[in-house]
C-alpha cells in the first residue's frame, strides 16, 4: 500500500504543470522606448524569458526572484548589426593559413561575453568561416555560454580574388583557403545564396565592394555587376533572408541600393546620387563609426600590411562626416559597429560618435534599438520593453536620452531573461 501511495504522489508531480520563475527587477528609472520619456521608480516582471508586465513601484515586491537596482535607469538590450564575434583587432592575415576555424568558436565564447556585459544583447554576425559564428549561435541560445542573441550570416558572397575572398599568398595557398563563397554570374551567384541558407544563414552577407583591411589595393568602388547583385537580393527575399552589403564607394553604393539590397555596411564615400538610390529603395546605412576609429587607432605600429595603411589613410577623413552626409539626403541610419576591427566589448563607444556626427542622443539610442529591431524584422520582439518582448535588458547610472555615453558602461545585463554575470 505505501509503494501504491508513493507511486500516486509520483505521477501527481510528474502530470502537474511546472510554475515558471518569476524574477522582479526594481529600478529607479524605466526607460521603455527611445520615444517615450523615462518611468519613475518601476517594478518589470519577467517569467519564461519574457516581460510579463511593467508597473510602477508600490509596497513589497513578490517573485521568486527580486533583483534590486537602486536608482539605476533600465532600458531595452541594445543591438549591434555588425560585429565580428569570432576574431579580434589585428593585421596578420596570414594567420588565415595557420589558425584552424575551431579556433573562432573558442575566440567568439570570449567575445559573446564581453559583448553582453557591454549591454548588447542582440547583434548580428556579419561574417566568418563556415559553422563558427552558427555554433555560437547555438551555444547562446540553449545557455551554454553567455552572450547576446546571434543572427549569423557565415561567410560572406564576395567575386574570386575581392574582399571576402582570400588573397596576399601563392595561388594555390588562395585557393585552399578560399570559403566556396565566390560566385561570378548572376546564376552562380543565386547559388551561393541558396547554399548560404542551406547551411543555416539568418542573412546573407556579401561585399560589394572593395575593401579597406584586404590585400588588394585596387580601389574601393562596386565589385558585383549589376546582375549579379540583384540576383543575390532577388533570391534571398525569395527565401526570405535579408541582404548586408559590405560598401565603400558611391558607385557601388548605388548599385547595391538599386539591386535591392537592405543595408549598405560602412558607406564611406556616400553621396548625393547614392544616397538617393538609397532613399527610393529603402536601404538603411550602417555606418560602423569604430571600426574607422579602431584602424586609424592602429597606424604606424606595424599591425597593417602597407598596402592597407594606405587605403586606411585614404578613406579616414571620410568617416567622420559619414553619418552627416546621410542624414542630409534623407537616409535612414541604424546601429552597427564593424566590433572584431577594434575590441569586442567597447561597442558602446560608437553611441557618441554618431551623437558628434549631428544626431541627438535620443535618435542614436533609437538606432540601436528599434530602428536595429525594424531592420532584423525583429520589432514586435526586442528593441523595446513591453509585455510580451524578449526580456532583453540592461541597466545603466544616469539618463542615456540625455547623454548616451552613459551606455559605455552598462552595469547590468539580462538576455532572454538570463542575467549575464
Amino acid at each position: 500500500m505505501r509503494i501504491n501511495i508513493l507511486a500516486a504522489a509520483l505521477a501527481a508531480v510528474v502530470s502537474s504543470p511546472l510554475v515558471a520563475e518569476t524574477t522582479a527587477i526594481v529600478a529607479g528609472s524605466v526607460i521603455t522606448d527611445p520615444s517615450s520619456e523615462p518611468l519613475g521608480p518601476s517594478v518589470i516582471m519577467v517569467e519564461d524569458g519574457r516581460i510579463t508586465s511593467i508597473r510602477p513601484r508600490q509596497g513589497d515586491v513578490e517573485a521568486d526572484r527580486v533583483i534590486m537596482l537602486g536608482d539605476k535607469t533600465v532600458l531595452p538590450g541594445l543591438i549591434d548589426l555588425h560585429t565580428h564575434l569570432t576574431g579580434d583587432p589585428g593585421g596578420d592575415f596570414w594567420k588565415e593559413a595557420v589558425e584552424p576555424d575551431e579556433w573562432g568558436v573558442v575566440m567568439g565564447a570570449k567575445n559573446a561575453r564581453l559583448t553582453a556585459l557591454a549591454g548588447f544583447t542582440t547583434v548580428r554576425e556579419a561574417g566568418s568561416a563556415q559553422h563558427t559564428a552558427f555554433s555560437l549561435r547555438r551555444g547562446t541560445a540553449e545557455g551554454k555560454i553567455p552572450g547576446p542573441r546571434i543572427l549569423a550570416a557565415g561567410p560572406a558572397l564576395a567575386i574570386v580574388g575581392g574582399h571576402g575572398d582570400v588573397s596576399g599568398f601563392k595561388p594555390e595557398v588562395n585557393e585552399v583557403l578560399t570559403s566556396g563563397y565566390t560566385c561570378t554570374g548572376a546564376v552562380e551567384c543565386a547559388e551561393k545564396v541558396r547554399r548560404a541558407s542551406q547551411n543555416g544563414a539568418d542573412v546573407i552577407k556579401i561585399t560589394a565592394t572593395g575593401g579597406v583591411l584586404s590585400q588588394q589595393g585596387r580601389g574601393l568602388e562596386a565589385h558585383f555587376t549589376d546582375a549579379e547583385m540583384k540576383s543575390i537580393a532577388d533570391t534571398a527575399h525569395s527565401l526570405g533572408l535579408k541582404v548586408m552589403a559590405h560598401a565603400h564607394g558611391a558607385r557601388g553604393i548605388e548599385a547595391a541600393a538599386r539591386a535591392g539590397i537592405d543595408t549598405i555596411e560602412h558607406g564611406t564615400y556616400i553621396d548625393e546620387q547614392a544616397a538617393r538610390a538609397m532613399r527610393e529603395n529603402g536601404t538603411v546605412l550602417v555606418p560602423t563609426l569604430m571600426a574607422f576609429q579602431g584602424i586609424k587607432e592602429r597606424l604606424g605600429k606595424g599591425i597593417y600590411s602597407p598596402v592597407v595603411e594606405d587605403k586606411i589613410r585614404a578613406v579616414s577623413p571620410y568617416a567622420e562626416s559619414i553619418i552627416e552626409r546621410a542624414r542630409k539626403w534623407g537616409v535612414k541610419v541604424a546601429f552597427g559597429t564593424d566590433a572584431g576591427v577594434f575590441d569586442h566589448g567597447e561597442n558602446g563607444r560608437e553611441l557618441a560618435l554618431m551623437r558628434k556626427g549631428g544626431m541627438s542622443d535620443r535618435e542614436a539610442l533609437a538606432s540601436a534599438t528599434t530602428g536595429a529591431a525594424e531592420v532584423l524584422g525583429m520589432e514586435s520582439e526586442i528593441g523595446k520593453l513591453a509585455p510580451g518582448y524578449s526580456a532583453d535588458i540592461i541597466a545603466v547610472d544616469g539618463n542615456p536620452l540625455e547623454d548616451v555615453s552613459v551606455l559605455e558602461d552598462v552595469g547590468f545585463v539580462m538576455v532572454r531573461g538570463q542575467v549575464i554575470e
